[in-house]
């Protein structure tokens, strides 16, 4: 009997978790869950099997916050069936991109930002040409043009995906047009500059999920706003299917 009502509570949880789109309270709720022990975390893994494998939904936040709680809070078993399900983690990374994506997948899912922010330059200046035109590794705003959209989308659905929504290109666009495209309010908003001043790279940016939102990845604003402009203005973000 005390198994049936866990069940019947954890039902009414999962079914209440599907209905909320606020991501504090979907991180609330998932932890309520999990506090069911055994019975939550199958329902959470259940739901999460149902949503991306079997009815092959596009991968949201929930999704993503499903899969975090999971791989750091799971039981051994419920990682092991979680890993046979995702063993690549919730996005599928087809052959269509112009670079191999996993390894930023792979550094988002355990939370290792500051490797993935590295990395994810790397990408656009590989997306760029610059090892085949240029010996430089960053970004000239006449760069950002050529950028796939395809490939931008991805790298941004990567972060934003393995970061409750927190990080992300498509999340400081947001901010940045929230703010009228004030820069200085902006580099405020997302923690690039505090009290005026540029933050120094990397020991005073933080590198997990208490960081502001848009935060990450970075960029470097010293040399100026056309290259972010640039980006947050790209036609990938213009696109219908990219948003």
């Amino acid at each position: 009997m005390k198994d049936l009502n866990c069940h019947l509570i954890v039902s009414e949880q999962v079914a209440s978790l599907k209905i909320t789109i606020d991501k504090s309270k979907q991180l609330k709720m998932i932890e309520k869950i999990l506090q069911s022990g055994k019975i939550g975390q199958e329902a959470l893994l259940n739901l999460l099997v149902d949503r991306c494998v079997v009815q092959q939904q596009n991968v949201e936040g929930l999704d993503g916050l499903i899969f975090e709680c999971l791989y750091f809070n799971g039981f051994d078993d419920i990682k092991q069936k979680l890993n046979s399900y995702f063993s690549y983690g919730l996005i599928k990374l087809n052959s269509g991109f112009k670079l191999n994506y996993q390894p930023l997948q792979d550094l988002l899912i355990i939370h290792d930002f500051e490797e993935a922010d590295k990395l994810t330059q790397s990408y656009l200046c590989l997306l760029a040409n610059l090892s085949q035109k240029y010996s430089r590794n960053w970004l000239y705003f006449t760069d950002v043009f050529s950028l796939p959209c395809e490939d931008l989308y991805i790298l941004d659905k990567l972060w934003r995906i393995y970061s409750r929504d927190k990080f992300g290109f498509s999340i400081q666009r947001k901010i940045w047009l929230s703010t009228n495209c004030h820069w200085e309010q902006f580099w405020s908003i997302i923690g690039w500059h505090k009290n005026g001043i540029p933050v120094r790279y990397p020991r005073e940016f933080t590198w997990n999920l208490n960081a502001p939102d848009g935060h990450l990845p970075l960029f470097n604003q010293l040399r100026g706003v056309q290259v972010i402009s640039a980006l947050l203005s790209h036609r990938a973000w213009a696109k219908d299917e990219f948003l």
